[in-house]
This record gives C-alpha cells, sequence and structure tokens, in this order.
C-alpha cells in the first residue's frame, strides 16, 4: 500500500526519507495531472505558469525577471517561454518605459480567455486533490511550509506565491 508498492521498495532508511521519496513521487504524478489537462489547450505546465503570474499583475506589466522571481519551477528559461506565449498571442512584449534595458510583459486577450476556458472546464485542481479533505489540504500545506522554513518563518509567505 502507498509509496512503497508505486515505486516496489518496502524498506527505507527512516520516515524521513520515505516522505522525502513519497513528496518526489507525488511531484511526478501531479505534474502528469496537469500536463494532461493543459494539453487540450496546447500549453505547457510553465506557461500556464506564467499566465497566472501575469494575470495576477493585470493590468500592471512585469519584467521577465520579476515572472522568473514568482514562477514554481526556479529552473524555467522565462526569456524563452515568454517568447513561446507571444508567437501564440498569450501575451504582448514591450520595451520597459522606466528602463530600456527590461522588457514588460502583460497578458494579452486570448492568454485571459484561455485560462477562463481551463479555469472553467477542469477544475484541475480538485481533480488532483479530491482524495484529501479541506482539512488534510491545509494540514500537508502546513507541512510542507514547515519543511521550507523550519525556524517557523512564515512572514515571507505573506507575498502570496502563484498556485497551479
Amino acid at each position: 500500500m502507498g509509496i512503497e508498492k508505486d515505486i516496489h521498495q518496502s524498506r527505507f532508511t527512516s520516515a524521513r526519507q520515505k516522505a522525502m521519496i513519497n513528496i518526489l513521487y507525488s511531484y511526478g504524478w501531479v505534474m502528469e495531472k496537469i500536463k494532461e489537462a493543459l494539453a487540450k489547450e496546447d500549453i505547457t505546465h510553465q506557461q500556464f505558469n506564467i499566465l497566472r503570474i501575469l494575470r495576477g499583475s493585470f493590468p500592471k506589466p512585469l519584467s521577465t525577471l520579476q515572472i522568473r522571481e514568482r514562477m514554481l519551477d526556479k529552473m524555467s528559461d522565462t526569456s524563452r517561454i515568454v517568447d513561446r506565449l507571444v508567437v501564440k498571442g498569450l501575451v504582448k512584449k514591450s520595451t520597459c518605459s522606466k528602463d530600456k534595458r527590461l522588457v514588460d510583459v502583460i497578458i494579452a486577450d486570448k492568454g485571459m480567455k484561455i485560462l477562463k476556458k481551463i479555469d472553467a472546464e477542469s477544475d484541475h485542481v480538485n481533480e488532483i486533490m479530491n482524495n484529501i479533505s479541506e482539512e488534510d489540504a491545509e494540514h500537508l500545506s502546513s507541512l510542507l511550509d514547515k519543511l521550507r522554513f523550519p525556524g517557523g518563518d512564515y512572514d515571507c509567505l505573506q507575498g502570496g506565491a502563484p498556485v497551479v
């Protein structure tokens, strides 16, 4: 039952090792479910993340650096992903009026429509998370925050990280 069955491993060096492996395995499982939902709209999870970030800042444009800071996947090549979104007509780029070295990015109407369609057609978060209660989800979220912020300094979370 559980992670032991999924990865065909019955022994772990500790409960912490088992939990870490379970987090990594579950991440892969969740990402596959998200990719399936987004494939219908021909966008990747990184593109989806950028669209959601830009929708959250709308009508204020963001630089690619600001987008990268808010992304869930910090290793993403933000500029390349933004360029692909421009080609698809989902975002618009322009030179920043305050600093000509920066590029402002804003979500286009077509990008907003795709997000509305995804929101309406597939509540993928509930689909993925429907096996746990709201209370369990709050507890899980709290445990994951505790993992990343061992000193209990959750003040840095007040900025509101984007949710996928």
